[in-house]
């Protein structure tokens, strides 16, 4: 079953929060885990893009935007992607970190999800949506409160 963990950022500038995620990003992939980055649109999928690549000079993590299935081709990257929440972007990975307001429909095919909830109240509010919605379906949660 998916473990699910919520990454509550109490305390941390927006920068630090996005410097937070790459380098959560960062671990799962080093850990040999395909990871999916499920972004809001296509402007904050590019962001992440842009960031995988400029968060840490001494870092490489391979990634790429995902614009369609042949993207796929190629599991050791990092996939960074904003499909709508009922399509199935991805045929499998390790680990989601969710960076959308929703649960995407395809959570459960991931070993892991990850949920960043920061201080904006519209983020603490659907978090707290996701969290009913995951906990209701009887999933093992965990919750992690950051100061960054």
């Amino acid at each position: 079953m998916t473990r699910i963990d919520f990454y509550i950022i109490e305390k941390g500038s927006v920068q630090e929060t996005e410097t937070f995620i790459c380098r959560l990003t960062e671990k799962a992939w080093s850990q040999n885990n395909a990871v999916y980055i499920h972004a809001m649109d296509e402007q904050h999928a590019s962001k992440y893009d842009e960031l995988l690549w400029t968060f840490n000079e001494d870092s490489f993590v391979p990634h790429q935007l995902l614009q369609d299935e042949a993207d796929q081709s190629n599991t050791q990257n990092v996939l960074i992607g904003h499909q709508a929440a009922e399509q199935n972007p991805v045929t499998y990975h390790d680990v989601l970190i969710n960076l959308n307001h929703e649960a995407p429909s395809f959570f459960s095919q991931f070993e892991r999800v990850a949920e960043i909830i920061t201080t904006e109240q519209t983020s603490i509010s659907k978090g707290r949506e996701r969290y009913q919605f995951y906990r209701d379906r009887g999933y093992a949660l965990e919750t992690h409160k950051l100061s960054l």
